[in-house]
């Protein structure tokens, strides 16, 4: 497929193989008519060119935010995923030690510390409670 500068430079060579009268009004508007089309050409030329560096430039930046948004996502508590959570972090009221239990003993009716050896009672909210993203376990 023909460029748009191509076409222009064939209707300039039909323009002088027709010998078109430049002295004449219509040979003027042909010859101007053409001159601005040229010019057009280039412009949308220099317009591609910069199209396809910002093309570049934007897939660079998704790639990047791609990554960035994985470290953070990462970092947050999964909730969504639930087969990746193992664990859960609690710390324990009496004796303020940080102790681990799976989602078996959060079934369980009765959980004893396993430091202090005291009973603990649960307190579920609506909240993960794994950090302040505010989401809500399913």
């Amino acid at each position: 497929m023909e460029s748009i500068g191509e076409k222009i430079a064939y209707l300039k060579g039909l323009a002088e193989g027709l010998k078109v009268d430049e002295s004449t009004s219509e040979g003027k508007i042909i010859k101007g008519i053409l001159e601005v089309l040229a010019d057009l050409s280039a412009s949308v030329s220099d317009m591609e060119d910069d199209m396809f560096e910002m093309q570049e430039v934007i897939d660079e930046i998704d790639e990047d935010l791609a990554e960035v948004e994985d470290e953070i996502y990462d970092e947050c508590c999964d909730c969504e995923d639930e087969d990746d959570v193992d664990f859960y972090e609690l710390t324990c009221p009496n004796c303020k030690e940080k102790i681990y239990i799976d989602e078996d003993m959060l079934e369980d009716e009765e959980l004893i510390c396993p430091n202090c050896d005291e009973k603990i009672e649960l307190d579920f909210d609506d909240t993960c409670g794994c950090c302040d993203c505010g989401c809500e376990e399913e």
